[in-house]
């Protein structure tokens, strides 16, 4: 490796490490530990240089380390007896979800999905993703995890159900909850954005 890439991977490092030590607090919830397992994976990937094979996006390969150091710390925090489930949320948006419907299942007119254009465009513009984060960060914290675990991380709704101790029912509702609140934040914060 050139030491010109090796400076320009550190630089990339340094300005990935908010996004990384925001995702790694809103899964272990606990603000020292969030910045000991992002030291490790920094750690980890600067270790591994070598490895990087370049089949993704050098970021991407980092938040994929970062993603087993968090896995391994939510176990721990079980093991330790120091884990904070999480709560239900409860009937409160149903009524709010059920006014986008009509009866036969359907989208209201007026409630139906804007057109995103082209997505995989909007993946790769830098504004999409800080609305993305910002949206990430009104969703509570019980919602945005889940989403997270399953969307961000890859993990089956069978292991999200394990590592969070809850049933795959309330999994399902979860993630239909975020993705609807997500669709509407980013519709608000990114499409709004993009037409002005």
């Amino acid at each position: 490796m050139t030491e010109q890439t090796l400076d320009d991977r550190m630089q990339r490092l340094v300005a990935v490490r908010p996004r990384l030590l925001s995702f790694a607090r809103l899964h272990l919830r606990n603000h020292a530990q969030a910045e000991d397992v992002v030291q490790d994976a920094l750690e980890a990937a600067i270790e591994k240089q070598a490895s990087f094979a370049g089949r993704s996006g050098y970021e991407t390969w980092v938040f994929g380390i970062l993603k087993y150091k968090i896995l391994d710390a939510m176990r721990a925090q079980k093991r330790q007896g120091t884990w904070q489930p999480l709560e239900d949320e409860g009937e409160a948006d149903d009524d709010a979800i059920d006014r986008l419907f009509q009866q036969n299942g359907r989208w209201l007119k007026e409630a139906r999905p804007v057109s995103w254009g082209e997505p995989e465009a909007a993946f790769e513009n830098e504004l999409f993703w800080q609305v993305f984060d910002a949206c990430m960060i009104t969703l509570p914290d019980n919602v945005a995890r889940v989403f997270s675990l399953r969307e961000l991380m890859g993990l089956s709704t069978e292991e999200i159900c394990h590592e969070l101790g809850i049933k795959e029912n309330n999994c399902w509702v979860i993630l239909h909850r975020a993705r609807l609140r997500l669709r509407a934040c980013i519709e608000q914060g990114w499409l709004t954005e993009e037409a002005s």
